[in-house]
């Protein structure tokens, strides 16, 4: 099951949105994924997003499946069911928000949204070959998003195109403006890659991008504190999603896998929590200082090829897949994610990290590059 429909508001014209069952809508009750949750109450109001997606002429269709209560990366649901990844169905959808990426690629709407603590929008939407954004922490409101209270958690959108995913920001935050983006064009644009491990295949997917949109060789720059970082977000995730689910455990409602990562959740000390804010802190001020002298960093969202479905229960060391994506979830910078595909034809994606606030430019700097692309390619450039 990837859509529960329920048709909420009904009008012409409007901006069909999907929206993770994670986030709160009136009268309907917010069950994560969960048999656990199955007998929750009905939310009493609108999430606040929800809220500015209705008073800017969108019309909520219905809601999205997800990894069991936003905690797993492949978007397998033993209880709801598996969302297909409708370009790949041979792959994972990704998780947590899957329902929503794959709502997006299935075009069962014109935008969705989904959450992203770990990568959880970003991963799902490189998996099913489309755009996702993670805003800067805090920029979206997540008044009536579970979990209440979380430090890495955002609420974003998914879309098939930028234009798209640039009116969904339109409409989720009151204060995303484009005219505050000085003008940018191929001249003015600054670019550095960061160098991190990825496959040799998805690097040539990126360079080769970045090439045929006419971009010159740009500078490399390495970060010291990037593994750091994966395993702080992962200390502080383990903590945030054990105060908020624990209680679940005895139920005995609780899918096979998340049962055991919030069991493995409870063994992070306090020790642990505290180290990983310090590192929060060092990677924060590294990729501020990286972003200083350019407009963004380019890296792959993926380190790797999304694994088959059928051989997800054999795949080794499964969290690696969002070692790219979990440090910024951290450092709270806006990330955004640009779909590709690789010369054998599986999904690749390229993650643009721009500075804290900088959510219009990160936007602009994605469609700068695809304008590029497609007029290059329109006029038959081969680089």
């Amino acid at each position: 099951m990837t859509v529960i429909v329920h048709p909420l508001h009904l009008g012409n014209g409007q901006i069909k949105v999907l929206i993770k069952d994670s986030i709160n809508i009136q009268a309907t009750r917010t069950q994560a994924g969960s048999q656990a949750l199955a007998d929750a109450p009905v939310a009493s109001e609108h999430a606040e997003v929800v809220e500015n997606i209705l008073q800017n002429n969108g019309l909520i269709i219905g809601k999205t499946n997800l990894h069991e209560l936003a905690f797993g990366i492949t978007g397998i649901n033993a209880y709801t069911g598996t969302p297909i990844n409708p370009k790949y169905p041979q792959l994972i959808p990704g998780g947590s928000s899957s329902g929503s990426a794959v709502a997006v690629a299935a075009g069962l709407c014109d935008f969705s949204l989904g959450t992203d603590t770990g990568g959880s929008i970003r991963m799902p939407a490189a998996c099913c070959g489309v755009f996702g954004l993670k805003p800067t922490f805090a920029r979206i409101s997540r008044k009536g998003v579970l979990p209440e209270h979380s430090s890495l958690d955002c609420v974003g959108p998914f879309a098939q195109d930028i234009a798209q995913l640039i009116q969904a920001m339109q409409m989720i935050d009151p204060s995303f403006d484009l005219n505050v983006v000085d003008r940018l064009d191929p001249s003015n644009l600054a670019l550095k890659i960061l160098a991190v491990p990825a496959d040799q295949q998805i690097w040539e997917s990126i360079d080769l991008f970045l090439k045929q949109a006419g971009v010159a060789e740009l500078p490399i720059a390495t970060s010291d504190y990037l593994s750091d970082a994966f395993d702080a977000a992962m200390h502080i995730i383990n903590v945030e999603n054990h105060h908020a689910f624990g209680h679940l455990i005895p139920s005995g409602k609780l899918g096979a896998d998340i049962e055991q990562r919030l069991k493995n959740a409870a063994l992070t000390s306090q020790a642990q929590f505290e180290d990983a804010k310090k590192i929060a802190e060092l990677f924060r001020d590294e990729i501020d200082h990286l972003l200083a002298d350019v407009d963004a960093l380019i890296l792959p969202t993926l380190p790797h090829r999304p694994p088959e479905l059928a051989d997800v229960a054999q795949t080794p060391q499964l969290l690696q897949l969002t070692a790219l994506v979990r440090p910024f979830n951290l450092s709270g910078h806006p990330a955004l994610t640009i779909p590709l595909q690789a010369a054998d034809g599986f999904p690749v994606g390229l993650q643009i990290v721009t500075r804290h606030g900088q959510d219009e430019k990160l936007c602009l700097i994605a469609k700068l590059l695809l304008d590029q692309f497609y007029s290059l390619q329109s006029e038959g450039v081969v680089l």
